[in-house]
């Protein structure tokens, strides 16, 4: 026979053991989906919860952050059929658990297939030069496309990226055939622009040069037949005034000559006077005119008398 307490002591333990599987703590950021009797009961949000023993059942924990599918490489034809391979990421958040649980059979796969199929509708329509050059575009369609398609499974798409476009080995080599064949172009544009601009940054230096040379010997020339006209002027001037001198002093000796009202004989005299400085004192003979004679006897008189 067992003993009483023992029997007790089994009982407390099968029934803390009940209790303890009826707890349920749910953690941040989760929701766990509880069926009553194998059907949908209520979510757990974060915290405790207590659920009945054999009739309650957690049948899904729904992680409530936002999380990123990262899908594979699929395979997409343009419009004008190059085959492609792309592949896409997907940011998503689960807003209701309950259709989450219940809404489709696996969520995630279902939104991926959407993804390519969305993807795939999107190329068909673009050729392969848009298709490189349109990433925004296509992230926007496909966005709006896939988050309209998975509200009835209780996600919102937050954000769809394509993440590499990856064209076939051939259209890549005639990719980079050409991209180098453009930079070779732009190179050798730059380089004539280069010569181009040089050539003619040279042609007006010349020509500023030789506008400046020939600023500068007009200037000189200028300034050199101002100097000759300035001297020319002076010298002008100064005929001018020595002619004016001339003219003065013969005026005032005019102008002396008739004040003194000198007769004759005065003039005579002084005809002596200037025979005399011609003569210098190195003539050894003079000849005198006869009427200059006559005066010279007079002048001797003249001189003997005022001598006694």
């Amino acid at each position: 026979m067992i003993p009483v307490i023992v029997r007790i002591l089994i009982a407390v333990a099968v029934i803390v053991a009940i209790l303890l599987l009826c707890v349920n703590i749910v953690p941040q950021e989760s929701e766990y989906v509880v069926e009553r009797l194998g059907k949908y009961y209520r979510s757990w949000k974060a915290g405790i919860h207590f659920k009945v023993p054999l009739i309650d059942n957690v049948t899904r924990k729904v992680l409530m952050k936002e999380q990123v599918a990262d899908f594979a490489p699929q395979p997409v034809i343009t419009k004008d059929n190059v085959t492609m391979q792309i592949d896409s990421v997907v940011y998503f958040k689960i807003i209701d658990s309950r259709l989450y649980a219940y809404g489709v059979e696996n969520p995630i796969m279902a939104m991926e297939n959407l993804t390519a199929t969305t993807l795939r509708n999107i190329i068909g329509d673009m050729e392969l030069d848009e298709t490189l050059t349109s990433r925004e575009k296509i992230n926007g369609i496909m966005l709006s496309t896939v988050d309209k398609a998975t509200d009835p499974w209780g996600i919102r798409c937050t954000r769809v990226e394509v993440k590499t476009i990856t064209p076939p080995t051939a259209i890549r080599e005639a990719m980079e055939k050409q991209m180098k064949a453009e930079r070779e172009k732009r190179a050798a544009i730059l380089t004539a622009e280069g010569s181009k601009q040089s050539m003619i940054l040279e042609a007006e230096g010349k020509k500023e040069s030789a506008v400046l040379n020939a600023e500068a010997a007009k200037q000189a020339t200028i300034l050199a037949a101002e100097a000759q006209k300035e001297k020319e002027i002076r010298e002008a001037e100064g005929k001018a005034e020595a002619i004016r001198q001339v003219q003065k002093a013969t005026a005032e000796g005019l102008a002396m000559i008739k004040s003194v009202e000198l007769n004759d004989a005065v003039l005579k005299l002084k005809s002596i006077e200037a025979f005399e400085k011609a003569a210098d004192g190195q003539a050894t003979k003079i000849i005198i005119p006869s009427e200059i004679a006559s005066v010279t006897g007079l002048v001797q008189a003249v001189k003997d008398g005022v001598s006694e």
